[in-house]
């Protein structure tokens, strides 16, 4: 399946739309729901979220299949254009597991975040129950920096990717 990662776009909503209501139960089991008014607002929330995109808040972004089907989504949050600092955020559709998808479009992303966007570290948080989150994260080159406790209470730990260093090697949180 050719998949494409793609900045979010006005047009987008109606995938995104779907894509969020067709997952909506497989979120919740992973993540705190977004509530039902997060679904009655969403193009009121989706245009606010491009703007915030045009004006440089934050880095929204897709992955859209071939028929225009959206498979995932990975954010970049907190934008701090002067400290060069963001927070990854993302989600994968129930049926786009386990293909690597995830793992793609996290790599594409942070090569976009030292590339395009100016960032110098990313940051990410991640459930103790969530496996597959972190090891997204590993393949990806972040590294442990400490535990957190969640919106929720549930115990996570955070992660840090130093996008800077020697060509890239030095690409952890933790010590090379």
């Amino acid at each position: 399946m050719s998949v494409a990662l793609e900045r979010i776009r006005s047009d987008h909503a109606p995938a995104v739309l779907a894509f969020e209501a067709e997952n909506r139960a497989f979120f919740a089991g992973r993540v705190p729901d977004r509530g039902d008014a997060y679904f009655a607002d969403f193009d009121t929330r989706h245009r606010e979220l491009v703007e915030a995109q045009e004006a440089g808040e934050l880095h929204f972004h897709v992955l859209v299949a071939e028929g225009g089907e959206v498979l995932g989504r990975i954010n970049l949050n907190d934008v701090d254009p002067e400290a060069g600092t963001a927070e990854l955020g993302y989600r994968l559709a129930e049926k786009a597991t386990g293909r690597g998808l995830a793992t793609y479009g996290v790599r594409e992303v942070i090569r976009r975040a030292a590339e395009e966007y100016g960032l110098r570290r990313l940051t990410a948080v991640v459930s103790h129950g969530n496996d597959a989150s972190r090891a997204v994260l590993a393949r990806a080159g972040f590294g442990a920096v400490g535990g957190v406790v969640l919106e929720t209470g549930e115990l996570g730990t955070a992660y840090e990717l130093d996008l800077g260093g020697s060509a890239g090697r030095e690409r952890s949180g933790t010590a090379s």
